[in-house]
């Protein structure tokens, strides 16, 4: 039986979250139930610091919208198993969905690659199922990412990304907003 939802982010205060410390970040806020993550020069993120999270057999439910910029609005780094690993959602010029890293490949290099239209004000729904062998990923109900990562190795891409470990959002050069974060575990 699966866990309740826990909430993540209380929609008023970053109560759990730490801003991210990217070189020339923007300014991560909240305003009217929203986190906001403005543009920065390059990454701009928060990072939870509220207690440990599980690291396989979980699920995380959110919504998303680009503001403004041109890359990706949002940027979810989360563990697997012992690794971590990156769901980049609108990234290389805005439209690029994958995972960062599978064996050594990025989002836009490895099979988790798929290319989408984000339009701005507009709420995605995305939902994150990791378990040991597998991870699956959807935007509004339907399924962009079914990866079997058995044997495989996980990694994050290299440079500030790493800031996001061990669970994190951000943004590149992209002012977004993030709602109803939320996260439960799963039954193995």
């Amino acid at each position: 039986m699966n866990a309740e939802w826990l909430t993540l982010f209380d929609g008023k205060t970053l109560r759990g979250w730490v801003v991210t410390d990217f070189a020339g970040a923007g300014e991560a806020k909240t305003s009217n139930e929203k986190l906001i993550l403005q543009m920065g020069d390059t990454l701009t993120g928060v990072t939870w610091t509220n207690g440990a999270l599980p690291t396989v057999d979980y699920e995380v439910s959110l919504e998303a919208m680009k503001i403004e910029g041109n890359d990706f609005f949002c940027a979810l780094t989360f563990p697997v198993g012992e690794s971590h690993c990156t769901w980049v959602i609108g990234g290389w010029g805005g439209g690029i969905v994958g995972l960062s890293s599978i064996d050594g490949m990025d989002a836009s290099e490895n099979e988790t690659s798929k290319s989408l239209y984000f339009e701005r004000n507009r709420w995605f729904h995305l939902r994150l199922t990791v378990q040991r062998d597998h991870i699956r990923a959807s935007i509004d109900q339907e399924t962009v990412i079914d990866a079997d990562i058995k044997g495989r190795k996980i990694s994050m891409r290299a440079g500030e990304i790493y800031k996001s470990q061990p669970f994190g959002f951000c943004t590149y050069q992209t002012t977004a907003a993030l709602r109803n974060i939320k996260l439960r575990r799963l039954s193995p």
